[in-house]
């Protein structure tokens, strides 16, 4: 294809969304290139979920361990090592940071190592000073980090550092209530910190279920977690041995280790050259884009979290996927945002998808909501009080399941099924007709009564 141009395809951040979307653009035949200025993968891969939900791994044996004597085994010498779980994650990290660029070597893609501007009408430039053209460009630049200003913020840290620290911290405050806050709440708990959370809202995890966030928040504050809602930063001061001193609305100071902030993230928009093109944005920098990620210059498009549409992997995925078919496919291809599951791996972990019964009523007025409250198998040997709930709403006018809402071990695995069955639009009656799997925890969401 590439004739007048020097590529088919230019896109700038080798993520999930943009090596999607450059490596099917390659298999239908387009030249194309991708400038990353640090690492092959992405946030999810790099500094992200993927070794998050590694040390949610690391963090689950805190309590297996103790629940394992109840089980018959005798562990002795328990002692968690930090610095070697850190390293193995990172280890993990370079090997799939390699693995997606051989992904990318494979299907004929030229990888820059540098950053790229946009400096004219289908014209990128290097870091290097080096111009190259490309009939079409992709921004999949992602989101990162937002750090709130105030007197001594920085002091903090954020999600992607936290990867890298030196030692556990004995104590550590985390700003923020949604998912990434409330996940490394968990994971430091379990490693042993003394953990507390201030939000400056009176709500965690926003846009999920209210009775899952209610049950997380006292499941959480059995295991020890603090909380301290409705409180905003004042100054943070570094006093005595390197420890902190956070001064915040409401309440009295604390002295901790180490402040992560968790709260929130923001496109990475600066130095594109997006004035330069002309591409529109809104009122957070995110680019804007019609339904086939195309801006309001025909020529370039943009997927994933530099959209601030759906902040999550599979989404840019799905995003980048459909980018490459419309474009270079033939074939004009949207992504449906209107059933997309997600999960937060908090201890225990929650599981969504579809319409909160909040929503549901919103929205369809009559509805029908099914609870089981139980305590697992696995809990009752151990002796441990904490219970799972499950939450199914149904529109009452047709038995459509409109929306699973799950909190308690391996929720997420257990919700990806069933995702297809309410995405399917499958009916209450369809659930109730489905043979139980016993015993297990799944089984509950075709018990409900």
């Amino acid at each position: 294809m590439a004739d007048t141009y020097d590529f088919d395809l230019f896109t700038i951040g080798a993520g999930s969304g943009g090596v999607r979307a450059s490596r099917v653009a390659a298999a239908h035949g387009a030249k194309v290139a991708v400038a990353e200025e640090y690492r092959v993968g992405g946030t999810c891969v790099i500094r992200g979920c993927v070794p998050k939900k590694m040390l949610v791994y690391g963090a689950h044996f805190a309590e297996d361990l103790v629940d394992a004597q109840r089980f018959g085994w005798d562990v002795e010498g328990k002692i968690f090592d930090w610095p070697r779980l850190r390293d193995i994650v990172q280890d993990d990290v370079t090997r799939l940071n390699g693995l997606y660029t051989q992904t990318l070597d494979n299907h004929g893609v030229t990888i820059f190592n540098e950053r790229a501007t946009i400096t004219g009408l289908h014209e990128l430039t290097l870091a290097s000073g080096e111009v190259v053209t490309a009939k079409y460009i992709l921004i999949a630049t992602g989101a990162r980090p937002h750090v709130p200003e105030f007197p001594g913020s920085e002091h903090g840290i954020t999600s992607n550092e936290v990867f890298h620290l030196e030692a556990i911290p004995e104590k550590v405050l985390i700003a923020g209530g949604g998912y990434i806050a409330n996940e490394f709440a968990g994971i430091f708990n379990e490693f042993g910190s003394k953990v507390c959370l201030m939000n400056r809202s009176d709500q965690l995890l926003r846009g999920y279920d209210e009775a899952l966030r209610d049950r997380l928040l006292q499941i959480s504050l059995t295991k020890g977690i603090d909380f301290r809602f409705n409180a905003l930063f004042e100054k943070i001061e570094q006093i005595e041995g390197g420890k902190l001193r956070v001064h915040m609305t409401n309440y009295e100071p604390c002295e901790v280790d180490l402040v992560l902030y968790a709260t929130g993230r923001v496109p990475n928009v600066e130095g594109l050259g997006l004035e330069t093109a002309g591409v529109e944005q809104g009122a957070r920098g995110e680019i804007l884009v019609d339904r086939f990620s195309k801006t309001n210059v025909d020529h370039i498009y943009a997927v994933g979290d530099v959209t601030d549409r759906v902040q999550l992997t599979p989404v840019a995925i799905r995003e980048g996927q459909a980018f490459a078919d419309t474009v270079f496919g033939g074939t004009p291809t949207t992504v449906d945002y209107s059933c997309v599951p997600s999960a937060v791996f908090s201890h225990p972990p929650i599981a969504s998808v579809g319409l909160t019964e909040g929503e549901a009523r919103n929205t369809l007025g009559s509805v029908k909501v099914y609870q089981s409250d139980f305590r697992s198998m696995k809990n009752v040997v151990a002796g441990r009080n904490e219970r799972s709930l499950y939450k199914m709403v149904v529109d009452a006018a047709t038995d459509r399941v409109v929306g699973i809402h799950m909190i308690g071990q391996d929720a997420p695995e257990i919700l990806q099924g069933f995702a297809v069955a309410v995405r399917a639009g499958l009916t209450k009656a369809d659930f109730d007709a489905t043979v139980a799997i016993h015993p297990t925890m799944a089984e509950e969401l075709v018990l409900l009564k």
